[in-house]
């Protein structure tokens, strides 16, 4: 079982900002950017591209609703999209707000929030995601 579905579980803490039946969103805890978002299919899957077609396409979807919300909550160019694959063994996107391209290079050090900042920032997405 990976970290991702024990997250889903509720076994392990997040800063959720979003769920349905079959998707899952989360604020990254090692992010690149304030509002930085990890958006999974509850079904497990090591690998995207093993979703079904559907998975994907609905994964694709749900996570374009959060990047036009994370938009409204945090000033950026872009919300830049990045699918790694090797950092857990389940399917997941990553949603970073950016103003260039270099923002989204993942060897960049990571940034450190407070659990109130996490808080603050997940809230203010899913009440965006409630005016959508």
């Amino acid at each position: 079982m990976s970290i991702f579905t024990k997250i889903i579980k509720g076994e392990i803490p997040c800063y959720k900002v979003a769920e349905d039946k079959d998707y899952f969103a989360f604020l990254d805890i090692n992010p690149l950017a304030k509002g930085h978002t990890l958006v999974i299919p509850k079904r497990e899957t090591d690998y995207i591209f093993d979703l079904h077609d559907n998975e994907l396409a609905g994964l694709m979807i749900f996570a374009k609703k959060i990047a036009k919300a994370i938009e409204k909550v945090v000033t950026c160019k872009r919300i830049g999209i990045a699918v790694i694959g090797l950092e857990v063994p389940h399917a997941h996107i990553h949603l970073i707000p950016i103003d260039k391209v270099q923002d989204i290079d993942f060897s960049r050090p990571k940034l450190r929030f407070t659990e109130s900042e996490f808080r603050e920032t997940a809230e203010a997405i899913m009440k965006e995601l409630g005016n959508q």
